[in-house]
């Protein structure tokens, strides 16, 4: 057993307080001496304080440990409690918890961290809902949907008072489809929630997953099939009407070629052969019309690579530059920054632009002073290519049907320009968003 300083310390201190006691004691019986006396009484009783805190030294270090225990402080020592001789198995158990402490805490630290660092990243956006009506945006990509801030659940309607009152009503373990309305367009929300209780508090977590592409899609592939269906029993009906029309329009001509010049049945068998003759080439304009409509249902195949769209809208702006100039339509490319790139099917993306910017052209042909503007940009976490014109827009009541295959308000219109814009978007994980241009017109937007 090694040397104690708190064992010396205690012996010191009781015979330091028995010696001033036994002169105490004799001063008190032999003398008269009474200030010598109180002054004696006084020191013995200081001793007895001192001997008295110092013994209970052990009792504080390990209240103080408990309170390090309790308060998660993994900062505090022990090491000069422990070199004592007398606690040194104690001094030591005490530094092992800590230890332990330090170590558990800063697992659970580095696990809080990771879990903070997946909830901020992960596509989904969270959010909680507290029973004071506040809201808290809990991730990035709670904050881009919600376009920067939201704290309160009064604040929700300027996102649709429907998509308030729906999202308010959403109950645990349900989910819901959420149209939520924004300034760059409107957004299909899957919504789930659950609850969840912290600090005493119920909270109310609810993710909302943005589900337009695969809306999209799904629309696309429906849209595909009924067209499939509808192009080949059209060109099964089609193939013997043209071909029947062609071989009776042939034997009416042989007819009326061996009818001598006069015969009254040359009249009824001449229109006879030019009705024959315009459901031929009906048939046949019919045909080529559904066969040019099949390649809405062609697979598309995306080859991405890193794009710079600078240069994109420079191959574009070359391309229509003659049938921009005869019109005298005033166009602009701007792209900011200048080296912005983007991860796309370069052939792709020129056809949906060339797409958008004919559709604009043909949205300001009776404009005196018309103007396309093509915008490229970075919003956020997304890249977003905008087509402006300045022409007379769109009807709201048309907004919804503008990607209805062969829906179109142009004069001569196939109405598969914007269908086939959206499964190039689709491919890409993309929106296709449609809105007014300020100060009048028209503005579709790509959203990568």
């Amino acid at each position: 057993m090694g040397f104690s300083h708190f064992r010396a310390g205690i012996t010191l201190r009781v015979m330091t307080l028995t010696a001033t006691l036994a002169l105490l004691l004799w001063l008190a019986l032999q003398t008269r001496w009474y200030v010598t006396i109180a002054l004696m009484a006084a020191a013995a009783l200081v001793q007895l304080l001192l001997l008295m805190h110092f013994a209970n030294r052990p009792g504080r270090e390990i209240a103080r440990f408990m309170e390090a225990v309790a308060l998660d402080d993994g900062a505090a020592s022990f090491r000069s409690f422990g070199s004592d001789s007398a606690f040194a198995e104690l001094g030591a158990a005490m530094t092992r918890v800590l230890e332990r402490l330090r170590l558990v805490r800063g697992e659970r630290e580095e696990q809080a961290q990771y879990h903070q660092a997946l909830v901020s990243h992960i596509p989904v956006a969270l959010i909680a809902l507290t029973d004071d009506g506040g809201v808290q945006l809990l991730n990035r990509a709670a904050r881009r949907l919600f376009e920067g801030g939201c704290t309160q659940t009064a604040q929700l309607p300027r996102f649709g008072a429907e998509f308030a009152a729906n999202l308010e009503a959403l109950q645990p373990g349900e989910a819901a489809i959420l149209k939520m309305e924004r300034s760059g367009g409107a957004l299909q929300l899957k919504a789930a929630a659950t609850d969840l209780t912290q600090g005493g508090r119920a909270r109310r977590l609810v993710s909302l997953q943005n589900i337009e592409s695969e809306l999209t899609a799904q629309e696309l592939a429906a849209w595909q099939t009924v067209i499939r269906i509808m192009a080949h029993e059209v060109t099964n009906s089609l193939t013997p009407i043209s071909s029947l029309a062609v071989t009776a329009r042939e034997l009416v001509t042989g007819v009326i070629q061996t009818l001598p010049p006069g015969d009254p049945r040359h009249a009824a068998l001449s229109d006879a052969g030019e009705a024959l003759d315009t459901m031929a080439r009906r048939s046949e304009g019919l045909a080529q019309f559904v066969q040019n409509h099949r390649r809405l249902t062609r697979r598309m195949i995306a080859q991405p690579e890193m794009v710079a769209v600078r240069r994109c809208f420079a191959r574009i702006s070359r391309l229509l530059a003659s049938e921009l100039a005869l019109r005298d339509i005033r166009f602009t490319a701007e792209v900011t920054p200048e080296n912005l790139e983007l991860s796309v099917d370069p052939q792709l993306l020129d056809q949906a632009l060339i797409n958008l910017i004919r559709n604009a052209l043909e949205a300001i042909r009776e404009e005196e002073a018309g103007e396309i503007r093509l915008h490229a940009a970075r919003d956020g976490g997304r890249i977003v290519i905008s087509v402006a014109d300045n022409g007379p827009g769109i009807a709201p009541a048309q907004l919804e049907k503008v990607f209805v295959p062969f829906f179109t308000t142009k004069r001569q219109g196939s109405g598969i320009g914007l269908t086939l814009v959206r499964q190039i978007a689709t491919l890409h994980d993309a929106a296709v968003t449609i809105g007014e241009t300020p100060g009048g017109g028209t503005t579709v937007s790509l959203k990568f």
